[in-house]
């Protein structure tokens, strides 16, 4: 980018400057390993739907989801952008590392959002449009700029902001959503305490060197773990729900289950850790396998969907 310089004080201009970042670290300010799952959990609910869309149309709302997903992201790291140059996991994005400056992501951030937003009203619906509007709306301000950093629910609340895609996917096709596009975004909402609290129990001294109250930091290690195991529990139970509402065969149904039995054991096996456990082994692992869980059950949603449409109704069962 260009650079434009006026000497700020006396005897001098003031000082305008614009970063040299590259596309490679506007890229990154949309978060991509984040993006990438919202986009596939989104194509999932749009698959899922009941209906048609065209194709072409239904690339155009998955791109506009991944946008609306990035800008949020990126108006994430402006204002987490004191946080993050603190903490080790944070300190290299390209805000607190100097690449790119804060003005410059929430013109990028706003820009984003506005567009993707337009787009998908014009293109699609207004009512997935309005769903991703929301969405955007509920992770920059309402779970960035006010719950994270004033309540150890900030995770517990503000996780609806990663639950909404395949909802947007499913109003896509449909204009609206219904009790399986309500069990896709339970899926992800009841995930999400056990995921994160998993990577707040052995980032514990990264968030408490900023003050943000994540659950572990506020009410200790045994409480949170404990409520990790409940979330667990209803993530696996909500997991097979949509066997029973026949979105999916039971094939599904019992896949699901197996997935939620090892994610409830894991889960139980971080509660075993001593508390002040230095290593954490076990909410490390609970983290990684938390990601592969949410991955494979949607890969299983998907498959099931795929065999119903290619078998008929043999395919149906699974």
């Amino acid at each position: 980018m260009t650079t434009v310089d006026h000497h700020a004080g006396l005897g001098g201009d003031d000082q305008v400057r614009l970063s040299e970042a590259g596309a490679r670290d506007f890229f990154e300010l949309l978060k991509p390993r984040v993006m990438s799952l919202v986009v596939f959990t989104a194509f999932a609910g749009l698959m899922l739907a009941p209906g048609h869309i065209n194709p072409f149309i239904g690339a155009i709302a998955i791109l506009c989801i991944a946008v609306g997903a990035g800008a949020s992201g990126a108006l994430n790291m402006w204002y987490d952008a004191d946080i993050d140059a603190v903490m080790s996991r944070t300190a290299r994005r390209p805000i607190p590392d100097g690449r790119i400056l804060p003005q410059e992501a929430l013109a990028f951030g706003l820009t984003l959002s506005t567009f993707s937003v337009a787009i998908l009203g014009l293109v699609v619906n207004w009512f997935a449009a309005g769903l991703l509007a929301f969405t955007i709306f509920f992770y920059a301000v309402v779970y960035t700029m006010w719950l994270k950093r004033s309540t150890p629910q900030n995770i517990v609340i503000g996780g609806a902001s990663g639950a909404f895609p395949p909802m947007i996917g499913w109003a896509c096709v449909t204009g609206g959503v219904s009790l399986d596009s309500v069990l896709l975004f339970l899926i992800i909402f009841l995930w999400t305490p056990a995921h994160f609290w998993a990577l707040a129990l052995f980032k514990m001294r990264d968030y408490g060197s900023v003050g943000v109250p994540m659950m572990p930091n506020v009410a200790g290690e045994r409480s949170t773990k404990l409520q990790m195991i409940v979330y667990a529990v209803l993530t696996a139970l909500v997991g097979v729900a949509p066997t029973l509402t026949g979105l999916v065969g039971w094939a599904y149904g019992a896949f699901a289950a197996v997935l939620g039995a090892i994610f409830i054991l894991c889960s139980i096996a971080v509660w075993r850790m001593p508390d002040g456990d230095e290593k954490m082994v076990q909410a490390k692992r609970m983290f990684a396998y938390s990601v592969l869980y949410l991955f494979v059950i949607f890969c299983g949603l998907l498959a099931s969907h795929f065999a119903a449409a290619i078998f008929g109704p043999m395919g149906g069962l699974l």
